[in-house]
C-alpha cells in the first residue's frame, strides 16, 4: 500500500523539497542511477540544507522524506551523533562498530 503525505511547503523551502523528491525517487529506483547525477543530486541538497533554517518545518520535511534525514544526520554527526535516530538502535549500531573496529584492530594470530 502506497500512502500519500501532504504538506504545505513555504516557498524557501521548494527548492529542498523539490531535491528530497529527487533522492527519495532515486533511493527506490529500479536500476542503477548514474554516481556523477546522484552526487550532483546529493550536493545540491547538502548546500540546501546549510542554507535552510533549522525549524520545525525543516524538521517534518526530514520526516517525510527518509533518505534526506539520513543525509542531513550524516552531516550532522561530528557535533550531534545519529541525532534523528532513535537511541536503542544507534547505540547498537555504535557498539558493534566498535566491536567490529576492535576486531580488525587485533593483530593476525600466525
Amino acid at each position: 500500500m502506497h500512502s500519500t503525505v501532504r504538506i504545505q511547503v513555504p516557498p524557501r523551502l521548494s527548492v529542498l523539497v523539490t531535491l528530497a523528491q529527487l533522492l527519495e525517487r532515486f533511493e527506490r529506483a529500479p536500476s542503477a542511477i548514474p554516481p556523477e547525477q546522484y552526487r550532483s543530486v546529493v550536493g545540491h541538497l547538502v548546500r540546501e540544507i546549510g542554507a535552510v533554517a533549522h525549524d520545525d518545518t525543516f524538521r517534518r520535511l526530514l520526516d517525510v522524506f527518509p533518505a534526506t534525514s539520513e543525509l542531513y544526520e550524516n552531516l550532522q554527526y561530528a557535533h550531534a551523533g545519529l541525532c534523528r535516530s532513535p537511541l536503542e538502535p544507534a547505540l547498537a549500531a555504535e557498539v558493534a562498530a566498535r566491536d567490529a573496529i576492535a576486531r580488525v584492530a587485533r593483530p593476525a594470530r600466525g
